[in-house]
């Protein structure tokens, strides 16, 4: 087999070296990019449970990473708004903002504390929720409803290289990446730190997942151009970089 070379460069440690002779945006001076996108002043935020009132979630994490797998059958269950809170801010559940607003500290671990991901969820089956398209907001623990599709579901499976479970699920998560967010720091290493980023992310979905009698199911099998456009994003300064099927199991 002939090997591939351009993927394994990104892999590999030797860019380091020339990320620290680098002057980057960070070195410069230059600003930071915003910790999270904008979202419209007329935007219609729902409010989630916040951290210290959640009662869920308490299994022991040994028996979670022995329970954890991937599930790809689903039961017709809707997940609850306090079990959704649970599970956005175990992926990407803001603890910390600095003094200067330069920087959070999460539950999940990013180099340099860039966090370079927005996320975003297809809702099908949530109590209280209005199917459709939603983006977490991490810095006020909300949702911001972007919008309903009849046919996103199907849209999600299309994008997903058909793959029909995807559209059983209670909610589809999408992680989509701002490079420059973790570029204005890493440069040439940057890109590397977001795959190794979004890992974490999604093994927190995991485990936060079995606590609450759910499965996941993490996709890397999607069509970059279709996914990216069911969600809006312009495939260059943001697109998806992961996604995960979350939904009800049978105990």
């Amino acid at each position: 087999m002939k090997r591939m070379e351009t993927g394994r460069k990104l892999l590999k440690a030797g860019p380091w070296g020339e990320w620290f002779k680098q002057d980057t945006d960070q070195r410069r001076k230059i600003p930071p990019p915003p910790l999270q996108k904008p979202y419209p002043a007329d935007a219609k935020l729902i409010d989630l449970t916040a951290a210290k009132d959640l009662t869920v979630g308490n299994m022991p994490l040994i028996e979670a990473i022995n329970r954890r797998k991937s599930h790809r059958r689903y039961t017709a269950e809707a997940l609850t708004l306090e079990e959704l809170s649970f599970l956005l801010w175990a992926v990407q559940g803001v603890q910390e903002i600095t003094k200067k607003r330069d920087a959070t500290r999460r539950t999940v671990p990013s180099g340099g504390s860039r966090h370079p991901f927005e996320l975003y969820l297809a809702v099908n089956r949530v109590n209280g929720f209005e199917p459709g398209l939603y983006r977490y907001l991490p810095l006020d623990h909300k949702l911001c409803f972007l919008g309903s599709d009849p046919e996103l579901s199907e849209k999600v499976i299309q994008a997903c290289r058909k793959q029909a479970f995807v559209g059983k699920g209670a909610v589809v998560f999408i992680w989509t990446t701002l490079p420059y967010r973790a570029e204005w720091r890493y440069t040439i290493v940057a890109h590397k730190m977001i795959a190794m980023d979004a890992g974490h992310s999604c093994q927190n979905l995991y485990l936060a997942g079995e606590a609450i009698g759910a499965g996941v199911c993490a996709i890397g099998a999607y069509n970059q151009k279709e996914l990216d456009a069911v969600i809006k994003v312009d495939g260059t300064e943001e697109f998806t970089v992961y996604a995960a099927v979350v939904g009800k199991v049978r105990s």
